[in-house]
């Protein structure tokens, strides 16, 4: 039998107080379960790992941050590859941060030969550090790694913060391997959710360094896994998850690999670009720009820079998914690549590449931020905002016909750089300090409601908004109680609502048990599966387990604040997708009598369907059902 108690460090960085609590595993299992019992009683950040972190299994060294998300203003789970190996080195399971810093600080962790973990709350000049090297996020590891490398035995992680974190409600936080003394480029973020805020606006933290020596008693049983995995799939444990893992390594069905090759490749006449103006267009002229401008040259120049030589790494992890995949020092994933790529009118990967850089650099989340330039630029090109009024001198090209895939996308991209620079500033013309939904509410009072129409968002409570992930199905606009990850369906075909709202509610809970394990949703194919029968053989109660994580998915249901579709691009998103299903020949009884409904009152037609996704939810994540 493993270990027997879950160990919490809390800290209270404005004093520097702290202690070690043991909860009992059973009473709860992980960082998702654990993180909602501190966050009630304290309002605090909560970054964890998994039970089964530092073992032999691929894909469980997940570092898990959850609390009150200053953006979705609701509890909130992020997640961020790799980070949690050198965590498992301090001999706990979770950090829980309350109180604030009276200065910018960082917060150093380290576990030296030592019987318990040694804690600094050590500060730091914010302005200067983001200012030098390599900027922002990347000065913050660097500076921070040059301060603190003598004091540990073996390379240690940094979790950063940007400007984006000061000035705004969305910041992210990143960090990267360290080899040999040196932060490596293959930058991994907690991005969806603001943690970045959350940690230096909240508690006054910019960085968190932390490494150790401590070793504890991880499942490292090779033969033992794989007879599990051998009474299962006939399949050894990387055999398995060799084949579960193809997409993000190398997929030989599209001669591609990684999220950014795979999904541009099949997302054919799916395409999202302009600011989601292509759901407008026929799929004729969806196709062709998916073939001029992805297949025979965006994404032609990934394969090329980086498929065909293999420039790809881990997270920092043993992984047979080598899911990141780089030209030089630019990490290319899809969603970002998407955002800051066609959403905004960038096709080419010069500017693609810039433009993330910069929005990493200044520590954004960057699906959230995409979404947000790609609303503020088709406002300036289509003459609802002033270019002036938002810090530009020029408009952006957001037209198909005449676009030039090099110049015209640097342009793009320059506009792009432009505002994020002036988003991450103090006394900016865009204050997204209370986040882009009130800041696109109080444009629309003085410019017109037509600029909020423009922008696609889910909206939670009275502040809370999300960029939805970059798939075209009603699925990404759910009322859900936490939307911006995968806790929902976004597969391509129609589901009518109710049975879309029971579906999310069978993703929530499956995601969330990858969450409160520490595993990557990468290996989903093969945990979704077995992780119920390995927490069973390692630490018992798998009954106790499987109903905890249906539990937890009612806990966070039960705050779901969910507000109906406040812009109209929502509902012509949810419109024109089911006229584009069927135009394609499907003829389910339910898909056209909603159709129906649309065509003849779109907006009531949305409230339903939105409701009707809402009760299916709601009637699934239920603690006592029937």
């Amino acid at each position: 039998m493993m270990q027997s108690h879950l160990k919490t460090l809390m800290i209270d960085t404005g004093t520097g107080f702290y202690k070690v609590l043991r909860h009992k595993i059973g009473d709860f299992w992980g960082p998702v379960d654990l993180g909602i019992h501190l966050s009630k009683k304290h309002d605090s950040l909560n970054i964890g790992t998994g039970l089964l972190a530092g073992s032999i299994f691929p894909g469980s060294n997940r570092l898990i941050f959850n609390g009150f998300s200053p953006s979705w203003h609701g509890f909130y789970i992020s997640s961020m590859g790799g980070a949690g190996l050198v965590f498992d080195n301090l001999g706990i399971n979770m950090v829980s941060i309350t109180g604030k810093a009276s200065l910018p600080s960082v917060l150093y962790l380290n576990r030296n030969h030592a019987e318990e973990v040694e804690v600094e709350v050590v500060p730091v000049n914010l302005e200067k550090t983001w200012e030098e090297g390599r900027k922002g996020v990347y000065s913050m590891m660097d500076q921070t790694l040059d301060r603190f490398r003598s004091r540990y035995e073996n390379d240690p992680r940094i979790l950063a913060t940007g400007p984006a974190s000061l000035y705004t409600d969305f910041g992210a936080i990143g960090s990267a391997p360290i080899r040999k003394g040196k932060v490596t480029w293959v930058d991994c973020w907690a991005g969806r959710g603001g943690f970045g805020t959350k940690l230096l606006q909240q508690h006054g933290i910019a960085a968190i360094i932390y490494g150790g020596t401590y070793v504890d008693e991880d499942f490292r049983d090779r033969k033992v896994a794989d007879s599990w995995f051998m009474d299962r799939y006939q399949k050894k444990l990387s055999a398995k998850d060799l084949q579960s893992t193809t997409k993000y390594r190398y997929d030989p069905d599209f001669n591609t690999g990684g999220t950014f090759g795979v999904n541009f490749n099949s997302i054919q006449d799916y395409i999202l670009a302009f600011n989601y103006k292509t759901i407008h267009w026929s799929d004729d002229q969806r196709l062709k720009l998916h073939k001029e401008f992805i297949l025979d040259h965006y994404l032609k120049q990934f394969n090329e820079e980086t498929i065909i030589p293999k420039q790809q790494k881990t997270c920092g992890e043993p992984c047979a998914a080598v899911c990141k995949k780089l030209n030089n020092h630019y990490k290319k994933d899809y969603e970002p690549y998407q955002t800051m790529g066609p959403l905004c009118g960038i096709f080419d990967q010069r500017a693609a590449e810039l433009t993330n850089q910069k929005a990493d650099s200044l520590g954004f989340d960057a699906i959230s931020v995409g979404g947000v330039l790609a609303w503020l630029m088709e406002c300036v090109a289509d003459d609802l905002i002033e270019p002036g009024a938002i810090g530009l001198s020029e408009k952006p090209r957001f037209e198909m016909e005449g676009f030039n895939l090099v110049e015209d996308s640097m342009h793009n991209a320059n506009i792009a750089m432009q505002l994020l620079d002036e988003m991450a500033k103090e006394d900016s013309l865009i204050n997204l300090r209370e986040g882009a939904r009130k800041f696109a509410r109080n444009l629309s009072r003085t410019h017109g409601m037509d600029i909020l129409n423009r922008f696609l968002y889910t909206a939670f409570a009275r502040h809370g908004w999300m960029v939805p992930n970059q798939y075209w199905t009603p699925g990404v606009l759910s009322p859900m109680a936490i939307m911006g990850k995968y806790y929902n369906d976004y597969g391509k075909e129609f589901i009518s609502p109710r049975e879309l709202g029971r579906r999310n509610a069978q993703r929530m809970i499956k995601e969330i048990m990858l969450d409160n394990t520490g595993i990557c949703r990468f290996h989903r194919a093969w945990a979704e599966d077995m992780m119920p029968h390995i927490i069973d053989k390692l630490f018992g109660q798998q009954e106790k387990f499987v109903r905890s994580i249906a539990l937890t998915a009612s806990r966070i249901n039960s705050r779901n604040a969910s507000v109906f579709w406040e812009s109209r691009k929502n509902i012509e998103y949810v419109h024109l997708f089911l006229q584009k299903k069927k135009s394609n020949g499907d003829t389910d009884p339910a898909l056209l009598k909603w159709l129906e409904k649309f065509d003849h009152d779109p907006k009531e037609a949305a409230l339903e369907f939105w409701y009707d996704i809402h009760k299916g939810v709601h009637e699934s994540l239920v603690e006592f059902p029937g």
